[in-house]
């Protein structure tokens, strides 16, 4: 059996909601599809994990985001998008992957892993989360490493090392060194990241200082092994103890999905894809993106606070061209 719709989002983010209820808004007949949980990407975030961002610039459509914080956890979150969704009644269908998309002279063919759809436009909101960016190096494939940080308890009395600077690195070096954890941070720079939010870098930067925390700066790692790991440093090669290596390195769009859906890529490190910044629509008609997903590998540069007005750019430029049909 064929679907068929006018609006298909693909992401059911805090992105791809905003675009839901744009929508539903329109009485546009319309599916979000989402290959895991409802704010899939919000779900795998640190259980202790505080925004950068006040409650209020979370907000979508206007819809009052109210935290018991100045700045809102990670659960205040999933509460908050979770009750936007059921409340709105969205038609979101979850733990459905997309697997192609293929434009035709009139609508869009959408594979998903359940089933088929035909829709007249297609807004992809799936943003970074999922693929990580990796070491490249051996041992990287070993139990003990992983490249996803969810709480410190499981690295109490272990020797664990953290590899990054980032907000996320930093945020779990100090979590496991609290709960009893020995860390050692392997750092490419020559300082912790200027981005790390501001009433956390200090914290990090004294735990170092005291010796709390081991750094090393304009380092990387070379190679892990079941109880130890090796890394370069300005003064060489040197190996230690390890348990566990949490290596926060960063993540990136699924490129492929993008190339095979025919988005055209930057040919340059950034990998942007190409879309009209007025409209968000992509260089195939009729294929929108929102979100973070539009920044390619410069994740850093689209939250959810700059990033929502997207979903009404999209709206409004479907509406314009249903009107100049009329």
């Amino acid at each position: 059996m064929i679907n068929t719709y006018k609006v298909l989002i693909i992401g059911a983010g805090p992105i791809g909601i905003a675009c839901a209820l744009e929508c539903k808004k329109r009485n546009w007949d319309y599916v979000v599809l989402e290959k895991g949980a409802l704010t899939n990407s919000l779900y795998n975030y640190p259980k202790n994990m505080t925004f950068f961002s006040t409650s209020e610039k979370l907000e979508i459509d206007d819809i009052p985001f109210i935290s018991n914080n100045p700045k809102p956890n990670r659960d205040e979150a999933l509460e908050y998008y979770r009750r936007v969704a059921t409340s709105n009644e969205l038609n979101i269908h979850l733990y459905e992957e997309v697997l192609t998309i293929k434009k035709l002279e009139e609508h869009f063919e959408v594979t998903s892993s359940k089933t088929e759809y035909h829709v007249e436009k297609v807004i992809i909101a799936s943003g970074f989360y999922d693929i990580p960016t990796l070491l490249k190096v051996p041992g990287e494939d070993l139990p003990k490493v992983t490249h996803y940080y969810n709480e410190a308890h499981p690295y109490a009395m272990q020797n664990v090392v953290v590899v990054g600077a980032s907000n996320s690195s930093v945020d779990a070096a100090l979590e496991i060194w609290r709960k009893g954890g020995q860390v050692t941070m392997v750092i490419r720079g020559s300082e912790i990241g200027e981005r790390v939010k501001y009433w956390v870098r200090p914290d990090i930067i004294n735990r170092i200082k005291e010796g709390s925390i081991k750094a090393y700066y304009n380092s990387e790692v070379v190679k892990i092994e079941e109880k130890d790991i090796t890394i370069s440093t300005p003064n060489g090669e040197i190996t230690f103890p390890n348990d566990f290596v949490v290596a926060l390195t960063g993540y990136m769009p699924n490129f492929k999905f993008l190339i095979d859906s025919g988005i055209k890529l930057s040919n340059d490190t950034a990998r942007l894809p190409q879309y009209d910044p007025d409209t968000m629509e992509t260089n195939i008609t009729g294929l929108y993106l929102a979100g973070v997903i539009c920044g390619g590998m410069e994740t850093h540069k689209w939250f959810i606070e700059n990033s929502r007005i997207h979903a009404k750019m999209i709206a409004e430029h479907i509406e314009s061209k249903n009107n100049n049909k009329k």
